[in-house]
């Protein structure tokens, strides 16, 4: 495995991305990490604050909206986050740290999922919206399953956070 990553260091694109002076090369690809999950938390943050109760007079329905951006964050962030693992594989890649934070990325893109599968599932309508428009009411009350969950996709986010600026700083802390 150590071999892999070694390999996978010492690659001409790795090479150039660590060892550049170019602000193109280490300083672009980590400013587009750093956006990608902004935009991926600040957008999954504002589902959950909403299914925990912020803004109840929001409705759900037009958070939808949101999914293709937090997905495009999700997939600027994941490029990135390829690059910047190659420019630095043989660390990263042997330390617990990096792999509880890919453990935990894992886990709130599932939770992510599972908010989009149950909150926003195909005929779920607003008896306040006219029928046949797809909507979901601006309740007082959340479901307590969905409140669950908004905290758990939150704390996730959270660690992913935690743990990629630590990353640098405990190495195999675990």
């Amino acid at each position: 495995m150590t071999e892999l990553l070694a390999t996978l260091e010492r690659t001409g694109f790795a090479s150039w991305l660590r060892e550049s002076g170019s602000i193109w090369g280490y300083p672009t690809v980590l400013t587009l990490h750093t956006l990608g999950l902004g935009v991926l938390v600040g957008a999954s943050t504002v589902i959950d604050l909403r299914l925990l109760g912020a803004a109840s007079q929001i409705p759900l329905a037009p958070l939808e909206r949101l999914f293709p951006i937090m997905w495009a964050g999700f997939w600027v962030n994941a490029i990135s986050g390829v690059a910047l693992f190659a420019a630095d594989a043989t660390t990263k890649g042997t330390t617990s740290v990096f792999m509880a934070k890919l453990v935990i990325i894992v886990l709130a893109v599932a939770v992510l999922r599972s908010i989009k599968r149950s909150v926003y599932r195909p005929g779920q309508l607003d008896a306040r919206q006219p029928v046949g428009v797809k909507a979901l009411a601006a309740v007082d009350v959340t479901p307590p399953v969905y409140r669950a969950i908004a905290i758990v996709s939150m704390v996730s986010w959270f660690f992913v956070i935690y743990w990629g600026r630590m990353l640098p700083f405990v190495g195999n802390a675990f």
